[in-house]
């Protein structure tokens, strides 16, 4: 891993850390600390989703024609802004907006640092670079909630401003981390869509690619069936279903943590010489088993720590296919993009994500409010299996170098050498 590519890792991994202290208690914080009630808390949460939706869909042709770095630390800035302003702020107007400075930063750091680790990766070096960074990332979500459990106290304001003065300097730290990087001139990637589609314009290049844009679906249901349920349907269904208390719901998700940090680097020496569709369809398998095993949970009734081991499972399985992706799916994105659009593709594959993170919590909460435990759980079976079909189908649509660049790579200098060797002879 070269120097720059270090400090981007780095930077992103402080900037989880100060996430973290803040995610979990944000809306106790709104609600109860700042006494502005749970609709307004309600907002806050929502605002971040629709400010990341608002400005994702114009980040990718600034990355495009400005480069990754500036719109990088403009969004560091906006969410230290934010950040630092919800720690400050005691009235509805201020916490609101801060939220939304706080969401629209951290939508646009996202697709820039994807561009940026595209630019210092090669195809063969891209899919640890992208499990480095999901590896990271957890780790320092999941160290920093720790962390602010420990800091945090409902009853004085002041440490909530701590936790949020800590997060806001986390994300100045990424900004000035990313900053003295030196990217190289242009982006180490092959131009996979022919040039006369890109001079019909950005959206409608990619539009027209099929390959993109079947990925695009497969990542909505990827995201709808797995993070979209995490703190709403899934956490909802594990309390009045399988009815295990808060506590252990906090262990089920450190399971599923811990199996990112513990499986990680093993499961990517198993899958990066593998053909990348072949992956994501065995992540809709293990994600298949996992529903399986939260449906079962909630029928083990007499028998609690049946019940309790098969939905702490659920999240560890979650965690398994969530390593297996990492080094999979954000390559990919970047291996279909012609040079010219990665920052564009990579946005729009945000906007999916956010998309299936804003629609899978409010089906999942629906259904479950209702009592539709049964259909709740076959909905996500029946999404898990589809994530294996779209795969496959999509495997069937990329190119060789594209599904599996390691052993394109390979076939690549066998032909060159055995090439060079029939020169040589016939020399």
């Amino acid at each position: 891993m070269g120097a720059a590519l270090r400090r981007i890792q780095l930077g992103n991994a402080l900037s989880a850390f100060g996430n973290g202290f803040t995610v979990p208690y944000l809306y106790v914080y709104v609600a109860k600390v700042r006494d502005l009630g749970a609709s307004t808390a309600g907002v806050v949460l929502a605002m971040l989703a629709v400010a990341a939706l608002v400005v994702l869909p114009l980040t990718g042709r600034v990355i495009d024609r400005r480069g990754p770095l500036p719109v990088a630390i403009a969004g560091t800035v906006s969410a230290a802004v934010g950040a630092l302003g919800l720690g400050l702020s005691a009235t509805e107007p201020l916490v609101i907006a801060s939220a939304i400075a706080l969401g629209a930063g951290i939508a646009v750091i996202q697709p820039a640092l994807a561009t940026m680790i595209v630019w210092c990766s090669t195809t063969v070096t891209r899919s640890r670079a992208f499990a480095t960074q999901f590896f990271l990332n957890n780790l320092g979500l999941g160290v920093g909630g720790l962390v602010g459990g420990l800091l945090v106290d409902e009853t004085h304001a002041a440490s909530f401003v701590r936790l949020f003065a800590i997060e806001a300097v986390m994300f100045l730290v990424l900004g000035a981390a990313i900053a003295s990087v030196r990217l190289p001139r242009a982006p180490k990637v092959e131009d996979a869509v022919p040039t006369e589609e890109r001079a019909r314009g950005a959206w409608r290049a990619l539009f027209a690619d099929r390959r993109m844009m079947w990925l695009c679906v497969l990542g909505f249901v990827l995201f709808f069936a797995c993070y979209g349920q995490f703190e709403s349907g899934l956490a909802a269904y594990a309390t009045e279903v399988t009815r295990i208390p808060p506590a252990t719901l906090g262990i089920a998700l450190a399971a599923n943590t811990a199996a990112i940090v513990a499986a990680q680097f093993v499961v990517l020496k198993l899958v990066e010489r593998r053909r990348r569709s072949r992956v994501m369809a065995l992540v809709g398998m293990i994600w298949t088993v996992a529903w399986i095993a939260a449906g079962v949970s909630g029928l083990v009734h007499g028998a609690q720590v049946v019940a309790t081991a098969l939905l702490i499972s659920t999240y560890a399985l979650f965690g398994i296919g969530e390593s297996m992706l990492s080094p999979t799916v954000a390559p990919l994105v970047a291996d279909l993009a012609p040079a010219s659009l990665i920052g564009q593709y990579n946005s729009v594959f945000a906007l999916v994500k956010q998309l299936a993170l804003a629609v899978g919590p409010a089906v999942g909460a629906l259904m479950v409010g209702h009592g539709m435990y049964v259909a709740y759980i076959a909905m996500l079976v029946v999404c898990s299996v589809g994530i294996s079909g779209l795969a496959m189908r999509l495997g069937r649509m990329l190119r060789p170098a594209q599904d599996n660049p390691q052993r394109a790579v390979v076939v690549a200098r066998a032909a060159r050498a055995e090439a060079s060797e029939q020169v040589a002879a016939a020399a």
